[in-house]
């Protein structure tokens, strides 16, 4: 049986999401809670449900809808990763039909799945984005000595210049936000509201973390946001400020994350998703990480091009170039009300 999901579900649904191989962090029953809370959107959690009433399939569904950017449903927006968690295929494709249904119900133009796996779903399918994937050694000091000379130069040079690496939860999230928000504006792009980084604290208070590196004087210049699912600790939100840029305090701040994953026991370091062969791409491969293939699948209610909104988009060409030179502090207001509906 497919149905909606309900607080009693709550460890339930947990439980299966742990117990699953297939399962992703963005699966955890909390993201509803973020995406709800911070961002207002309306979501549809379903769940597959055996004879026995155990929960053998999973899909979380968010609707976005505005005059932007129109009426559609993603599997999960803002994050890398999500899709459709079942046993086996059977599961899935009534998972997606209901999903379907659903669509087809409050009108939306199209549902986005984010899998991580190749699957024979009968429906379009994007394969431009990879995930980059570090496997980690039980040591740093291992770490340290796989990375080139080059690479390790760059981390010893913001140490040289008195830069230092912290590592915390709510105590760092405003200089966090400085520094995410300004590289936002400066790259185009609207920011998410300091709430929603709030929200994912408090959500997830034992696997949810900032580091910032900090000039001599105390000025954070670098910041990074990460979460741990499993055996995997990533890195879904990470900046530094480009006036800082020569004594490369990002570099520190990488290695710092690193550092804190071997002594934690985690076993694999997921960098996020890139474009093969563009900038982040090679930033992310010069450490070691490995591209594994994304599948972005679309379920489009009256066929046509598959959606496309990414910063790249010739369409949205001006209005970056736009935001580039707003004022930080007016970007910080308007600019949640803007991404909440990108996804």
């Amino acid at each position: 049986m497919i149905r909606l999901y309900n607080e009693a579900d709550r460890d339930l649904w947990n439980k299966y999401v742990m117990a699953s191989n297939t399962s992703t962090c963005y699966h955890l029953i909390s993201w509803k809670d973020v995406i709800e809370g911070s961002l207002g959107h309306k979501t549809y959690y379903l769940l597959s449900e055996n004879k026995e009433k155990e929960i053998n399939g999973i899909l979380p569904l968010v609707r976005l809808k505005s005059l932007l950017f129109g009426n559609f449903m993603v599997s999960l927006p803002y994050f890398n990763y999500a899709g459709i968690c079942s046993d086996n295929r059977e599961i899935s494709d009534q998972l997606l039909n209901e999903a379907i249904n659903i669509a087809k119900s409050e009108n939306a133009g199209h549902i986005e799945f984010r899998e991580t796996l190749l699957m024979d779903k009968g429906i379009s399918v994007k394969t431009t984005k990879v995930s980059m994937i570090l496997e980690l050694p039980s040591e740093s000091e291992a770490l340290w000595y796989l990375l080139g000379s080059k690479l390790r130069s760059q981390i010893r040079r913001p140490i040289k210049e008195g830069m230092y690496s912290k590592l915390g939860r709510m105590e760092e999230l405003d200089n966090f936000y400085k520094v995410f928000s300004t590289n936002m504006r400066d790259l185009g792009t609207p920011v998410y509201s300091k709430g929603f980084f709030k929200c994912i604290l408090e959500a997830f208070p034992s696997s949810s973390w900032i580091g910032t590196v900090y000039t001599k004087e105390g000025l954070p210049t670098a910041s990074g946001f990460i979460v741990s699912f499993k055996e995997t600790l990533q890195i879904p939100w990470a900046s530094s400020l480009k006036g800082y840029n020569h004594y490369s305090p990002n570099m520190l701040l990488y290695w710092s994350l690193l550092e804190f994953a071997c002594k934690k026991g985690y076993k694999v370091f997921d960098f996020g998703r890139s474009t093969p062969d563009q900038g982040t791409y090679r930033f992310k491969e010069q450490w070691g990480a490995k591209p594994v293939q994304l599948y972005w699948y679309y379920w489009m209610r009256n066929g046509g091009p598959l959606p496309d909104f990414n910063p790249e988009n010739p369409k949205y060409r001006t209005a970056i170039n736009i935001w580039k030179k707003l004022p930080v502090g007016l970007t910080r207001l308007i600019g949640p009300f803007i991404v909440k509906n990108l996804p």
